[in-house]
């Protein structure tokens, strides 16, 4: 079902930030804007109803040129920051669940293998990557480490001239679809790694975790590491510590302030066009004061959250972008989204629990993007000892190396 937001998504730019952003940019956000437009909208309460996945998008999603972001050859798409922020936002606006598929595919699987995988390893498996032929997966997440995640408990044991892998794994988006999926364990030394376990490879299980209430359109999976054997040749090169795992999260982490900003977009674009079109005691309830001030803070708030989210991928193009300003948008445009939705179904009244309004979706599916990739109070922990040098974490002053 198409909705009348879609042809108000100007309203969402009060402050014209779309100023600020390279013609080139803004061209990749609209061809992703009417892509969903077209092929997702239409049809994505359906699959979160039914907590399917819509399978048949992805090679319509291929065609658009997008994976990989902001990763450099191989196929990939190479855009700025600021582009692939813009993107994550425009997946967040039409449905959660496709921004979440995207992300991992995109993000956090191929910068993985970008960032810390050998020259051979990245052309070995990033073209198809980009050219979504494999899907990618990122194992991290276990069902007893969660913010404690360099806590690791899935080993990888030297095995002649291949390791084998044992352990579990939750929470892994892709993770039962997925043509290869990395794998973060622990060796011998106790020294943490990245190894590509590919699709039927013995000793590998995932199933696809249910019951969610967030983001039911894209499945998770919970992952069964019994004497997986993977060959060498598939322990990313670069990967020798937690540190080098930690690069992928905080290039990535960025992204989710910009989800965080797409889906309160859609909140507000949502609200505004229903409270127009709504009468009650013979007017649209859009004249009454209570809404139109519920308006206002939504909005100033939404402007507030482009402008971090922007600045913040100008840094990461140049380089500047550290892992303690990735947490503060991650921490801020999460909250802020979080309360923008729901102002939103508030104003949809009895509607905004019908999944026809889309509204409903949203509303659950903030839930997720607040949670993953650190909670709001670990983001907080994270610029705490940024700015105070004093990590309430461990309890110990962190560090200068």
């Amino acid at each position: 079902m198409s909705t009348d937001a879609d042809t108000l998504a100007p309203a969402t730019d009060f402050y014209a930030v779309d100023d600020l952003i390279d013609p080139a940019d803004l061209e990749i956000r609209d061809r992703v804007r009417a892509f969903c437009a077209r092929e997702v909208t239409p049809v994505i309460n359906d699959y979160w109803e039914r907590a399917e996945f819509p399978a048949h998008l992805v090679p319509k999603l291929a065609d658009l040129g997008i994976a990989g972001g902001t990763v450099k050859g191989h196929g990939s798409a190479g855009m700025s920051a600021v582009a692939a922020g813009l993107v994550a936002a425009e997946w967040a606006r039409a449905d959660g669940s496709m921004g979440t598929f995207h992300g991992v595919h995109s993000f956090l699987a191929m910068q993985s293998i970008d960032l810390l995988g050998s020259e051979e390893q990245k052309e070995r498996w990033l073209p198809q990557m980009a050219r979504m032929e494999k899907i990618g997966a990122f194992g991290l997440t276990e069902p007893d480490h969660g913010s404690d995640a360099v806590a690791l408990g899935t080993t990888a044991t030297r095995d002649g001239d291949g390791f084998v892998l044992n352990g579990a794994k939750k929470w892994i988006g892709n993770g039962s679809i997925a043509d290869l999926v990395i794998i973060w364990a622990r060796d011998e030394e106790g020294d943490v790694g990245g190894y590509v376990v590919e699709k039927g490879t013995p000793g590998f299980t995932a199933t696809v975790m249910t019951g969610k209430t967030a983001l039911r359109a894209v499945w998770q999976a919970e992952i069964t590491l019994e004497d997986c054997r993977v060959g060498s040749e598939n322990k990313l090169a670069n990967c020798r510590n937690f540190k080098d795992v930690s690069q992928v999260l905080d290039r990535t982490r960025y992204t989710v302030a910009w989800r965080a900003l797409g889906v309160a977009q859609s909140a507000y674009e949502l609200a505004l066009a229903h409270t127009l079109q709504r009468e009650q005691f013979g007017s649209p309830i859009a004249g009454y004061q209570l809404v139109q001030e519920k308006l206002a803070r939504m909005l100033a708030e939404i402007t507030t959250m482009q402008l971090m989210c922007w600045r913040l991928s100008t840094l990461a193009d140049q380089g500047r972008m550290t892992a303690a300003m990735a947490s503060l948008a991650k921490m801020n445009c999460c909250k802020k989204a979080r309360t923008i939705i729901a102002d939103a179904r508030d104003l949809f009244g009895g509607d905004g629990i019908l999944l026809e309004h889309h509204i409903a979706r949203h509303h659950a599916d903030i839930e997720a993007i607040y949670t993953f990739e650190g909670t709001d109070h670990v983001q907080a922990l994270i610029v705490g000892r940024e700015v105070t040098g004093l990590s309430a974490i461990t309890g110990r002053r962190p560090r200068k190396d």
